[in-house]
């Protein structure tokens, strides 16, 4: 077997759709936990935030992973690569929560904020940890399990 030094689109989808599982529900607590700090929580609001977050955060994961890979030329290994990386992805989510939060909530002043500052930190540990498990995974695992694995046993 060739030694893969690319991920694959479909390890970027998977690896998105992990990260949002994740992401969303802290997302979810976040929203939650702020709510209720300032006294009207909101349990429909965080799921309605987090829901929305999914699909339309999954696609910018997936489109920042892929950026990425073509700048870099291969996996962010390093731990100044996933740095760099977390800051990136952090200014973008953390830019997209805010203005979802806004507009659920319907209010972009202290709320929307609020769960932006606090989301910035947690989900900033949360997708560094996240980067260093999925390079645990070594490239071309997913192939094989989805593609020659399957095509072997048919």
């Amino acid at each position: 077997m060739a030694i893969l030094k690319k991920s694959s689109h479909i390890r970027s989808v998977l690896k998105g759709f992990s990260w949002r599982v994740l992401a969303t529900t802290d997302t979810i607590l976040v929203v939650l936990l702020v709510t209720c700090l300032l006294g009207n929580c909101s349990i429909e609001g965080a799921i309605k935030i987090g829901a929305s977050e999914f699909l339309f955060k999954l696609a910018i994961f997936y489109f920042h992973e892929r950026i990425w890979l073509l700048y870099l030329g291969k996996q962010a290994t390093s731990s100044k690569e996933i740095l760099y990386k977390s800051i990136s992805w952090r200014m973008l989510a953390t830019a997209s929560t805010f203005v979802i939060s806004g507009i659920i909530l319907n209010d972009f002043g202290q709320v929307a904020m609020y769960v932006a500052a606090v989301e910035f930190v947690t989900k900033f540990v949360l997708y560094y940890v996240h980067e260093k498990m999925w390079l645990r995974l070594p490239l071309g695992k997913i192939r094989s399990f989805f593609f020659v694995d399957n095509i072997c046993r048919n």
